[in-house]
C-alpha cells in the first residue's frame, strides 16, 4: 500500500495551498435588502451625513440651554411656548430667548434651540406658559448633524460579512445597491461503484450518497453556490472527464471519496491531470479525515475528501470552508464555543489532532461534554452531536473532568 507522502496539520496544509494560490475577488452589485451574509467587495462610504438634521432623542421641549440655568423644582424657569414641530416635517419656527417649542422623539430641532428638556422635567401652567424643573446643557437630548456618520466616511471595510444591522445602516444612508464578492461556484462529485442516489433503494453492498449533500449544505453555509455533478463509478477516464467538466464551470472542485491510499485510489492521479501544479498535500495529521487532498490546478483549488461521512465533514470544515471564504475576500466567521467538563477520558496519539464529537449535558448546574464514540462512516455520530472537541497535536489525550472547549455545530 502506498504511503501518505506529506501528512501535515490542517493549518500548515492550508498555508501550503494559500501560498501558491492567488485570489482575485470578483464582485457584483446586489440589492442591499437582499445582501444579508454577503461580503463587501470594497470599502463602503456614506453618501450623506446621518442624521441630516439635528434631532430630538426624547419627547419634550426644544429650548435655549442658557434659559434653563439654575432651574429646579423649587425655582423653575418660565418659558413661553411658541409652537410645535410636526413629525416628518421641517421646523419652520424659531426659538428665541425665553421661548420653547414642542418636539417629539426623532423630530427636527428648530432654529435657535440647542437642547431639549424632557417632558417629565416640565409642567405646563397653561397653553403658552411652561415651567422647566431642571436645567439642561447645550446639546442635551439632541443628536447633531453627522453624529452617527459623516458624509464620505467609511462605514464598512472591504471583506466585511453583512449583518442585519449593516443592511439597515446602508439603507439608512440611501445605499440601495451594494458591491459584494461574487458567490463562488463549487462543483461536487461523488465517486464509488457502491454509491447510489438517496432516492434509490441500495442493493447489497451499496450505500446512499451522503457526502454530496452534506458538502452541498456546507458550501451554501459558507456563501458558495454548490453544483452537484452526480456520482461517478470507479473508472479513471470517467472520473477525469467529469472532474474536467466540473472544474471548467466552477471556481472550486470537491471530490468525495477515493482519497484514501489504496490500490484503487485514482483521485490524486485524476487531480494531477487537471492542471499544474496539482496535488500539494495528500494527508492531514488529524483523525478523522487523514486521507484528505489539497491541490491547485491552473489557479483553481481542488479538494479530495475521504469517503466516510464524519471524516468528510471534519475535513471540509478545516480546509474547504476557509478556502471558500478566501474566494470572497474574508475569513470564516468565528464559531460559537462553550466551556464544559469532559465526561469521559479521551485518548489520542501525539503528532495528530483528534476531533471528537460530543453531546452536551447539564448535571447539577454544570455543563459536561459527553464524547460520542463511533466509526467515521456513521453519519448519526454527527447528527447526535452538539459540537466537537479538539485534542491538540502534541497531546496524548484529555482526562475525564478536565475543562475543554466545545466548538458548537451550527446550522
Amino acid at each position: 500500500m502506498t504511503e501518505f507522502f506529506n501528512v501535515m496539520p490542517p493549518a500548515q496544509a492550508l498555508e501550503t495551498l494559500f501560498r501558491r494560490w492567488t485570489v482575485a475577488v470578483q464582485s457584483e452589485m446586489v440589492p442591499t435588502a437582499e445582501a444579508l451574509g454577503r461580503v463587501t467587495a470594497g470599502p463602503v462610504r456614506s453618501p450623506i451625513s446621518l442624521p441630516a438634521f439635528p434631532r430630538s432623542t426624547v419627547d419634550g421641549y426644544a429650548v435655549r440651554a442658557a434659559d434653563t440655568v439654575g432651574a429646579s423644582e423649587g425655582l423653575p424657569a418660565y418659558l413661553t411656548i411658541v409652537g410645535e414641530v410636526p413629525m416628518g416635517q421641517r421646523a419652520t419656527l424659531t426659538v428665541g430667548r425665553g421661548q420653547a417649542a414642542i418636539v417629539h422623539t426623532g423630530g427636527m430641532i428648530p432654529e435657535g434651540a440647542d437642547a431639549v428638556v424632557m417632558v417629565e422635567r416640565t409642567h405646563r401652567l397653561d397653553e403658552r406658559t411652561l415651567e422647566v424643573l431642571r436645567a439642561v446643557a447645550v446639546g442635551e437630548n439632541v443628536i447633531q448633524v453627522g453624529e452617527d456618520v459623516q458624509a464620505g466616511e467609511e462605514i464598512l471595510p472591504a471583506g466585511h460579512r453583512l449583518r442585519p444591522q449593516d443592511v439597515g445602516g446602508l439603507l439608512g444612508v440611501g445605499i440601495t445597491q451594494v458591491a459584494v464578492a461574487r458567490r463562488p461556484v463549487v462543483a461536487i462529485i461523488a465517486t464509488g461503484d457502491e454509491v447510489v442516489p438517496p432516492d434509490r433503494e441500495p442493493g447489497p453492498g451499496q450505500v446512499r450518497d451522503i457526502n454530496s449533500y452534506t458538502a452541498e449544505a456546507m458550501v451554501r453555509r459558507a456563501g458558495g453556490i454548490p453544483r452537484l455533478m452526480g456520482i461517478v463509478p470507479d473508472d479513471f477516464e470517467a472520473l477525469l472527464e467529469r472532474a474536467r467538466q466540473g472544474l471548467a464551470q466552477a471556481d472550486m472542485l470537491v471530490l468525495s471519496a477515493g482519497s484514501s491510499v489504496s490500490v484503487r485510489d485514482m483521485t490524486s492521479e485524476v487531480i494531477n491531470r487537471l492542471g499544474a501544479p496539482g496535488v500539494l498535500v495528500h494527508g492531514l495529521s488529524i483523525r478523522p479525515g487523514k486521507p484528505t487532498i489539497l491541490a491547485l490546478c491552473d489557479g483553481k483549488p481542488v479538494f479530495g475528501l475521504p469517503g466516510n461521512p464524519v471524516s468528510a465533514m471534519v475535513a471540509f470544515e478545516l480546509v474547504v470552508t476557509p478556502a471558500l471564504w478566501r474566494l470572497q475576500g474574508t475569513t470564516p466567521p468565528e464559531k460559537r464555543r462553550v466551556k464544559a467538563r469532559l465526561l469521559r477520558n479521551l485518548s489520542s496519539v501525539a503528532g495528530r489532532e483528534d476531533y471528537v464529537q460530543v453531546r452536551l449535558v447539564e448535571r447539577e448546574g454544570e455543563l459536561w461534554a459527553d464524547p460520542i464514540f463511533g466509526k467515521s462512516n456513521l453519519i448519526f455520530t454527527l447528527v447526535r452531536a452538539d459540537g466537537v472537541v479538539r485534542v491538540p497535536l502534541d497531546a496524548t489525550g484529555i482526562p475525564a473532568g478536565e475543562e475543554v472547549e466545545v466548538v458548537l455545530h451550527e446550522g
